[in-house]
């Protein structure tokens, strides 16, 4: 089963960062948070990934051409220069970059690789957000419901400390817990070719019409997920997620 990663988006709100960069290339423990998404789908053993290119999307194709030789060590002959890789940190991943427009919403991007997808069930994701979800069980429960989409539910947490009082004293500060929020769309969707149905033109973003018109047609399911999701929306998101990493970072579920 493929796996899509939306990743052509501005990142305008992690300008920071995407002045120079597409937001799938923003960095999280030294590695491009595409890399940590597209771990999260290997760990399970789903490892050929379409990579919908936008906004500097040359960025990302370096990134691709290079991996092998850069994560690898090299002989370099300075007299020809031929150069030779070994050892690298091989990762068995088949990836496609494929161009969808500068300018595409996010299902314009999904509508035009629908050629590509050969109208198979497939998996897609955004390319700025992590998670624990158990994959398998997420294509799983897919299969079981036989409807055309499935969106993972999550419950972010606040952005915003809670406190409490004792007079004008603050006996606790705390971020709320991720339970405390109501369900949201996390990504990682699974869906059936039938989707393209209610995709037509670059313009679509799938957030809007396509899912509202898949709740109302009954073809909507959501498969709750109650663990660990975050999305790189800002700097301080970022900042979160790096602190994360070097912690215990709850959304690596592969083995180095």
């Amino acid at each position: 089963m493929k796996t899509v990663i939306l990743a052509g988006g501005l990142g305008t709100r992690l300008s920071e960062e995407t002045v120079l960069k597409p937001k799938p290339m923003v960095e999280i423990g030294g590695r491009p948070i595409i890399w940590h998404i597209m771990n999260i789908y290997g760990a399970y053993g789903f490892r050929e990934f379409m990579v919908a290119l936008g906004y500097k999307g040359e960025v990302i194709k370096e990134y691709f051409l290079n991996y092998y030789r850069l994560q690898s060590d090299l002989t370099v002959n300075l007299k020809t220069g031929e150069a030779s890789a070994c050892n690298g940190a091989v990762r068995d991943w088949l990836v496609h970059l494929v161009d969808t427009g500068t300018n595409s919403m996010t299902g314009g991007r999904l509508y035009r690789l629908r050629d590509r997808l050969n109208k198979e069930t497939f998996m897609l994701t955004y390319g700025d957000g992590v998670c624990n979800v158990d994959i398998a069980r997420l294509v799983d429960f897919h299969k079981s419901h036989g409807k055309i989409a499935t969106v993972t539910a999550v419950r972010p947490s606040a952005r915003f400390g809670g406190m409490q009082f004792e007079g004008d004293r603050v006996s606790n500060f705390k971020e709320k817990p991720q339970t405390g929020e109501g369900w949201v769309n996390g990504g990682f969707f699974v869906f059936g070719p039938e989707v393209f149905s209610y995709l037509d033109a670059d313009d679509n973003v799938l957030e809007g019409k396509p899912l509202e018109n898949l709740a109302l047609d009954g073809q909507l399911m959501a498969y709750r997920h109650e663990g660990f999701w975050q999305c790189m929306d800002t700097v301080r998101d970022k900042s979160h997620l790096e602190e994360l990493w070097q912690e215990n970072p709850p959304w690596k579920v592969w083995n180095d």
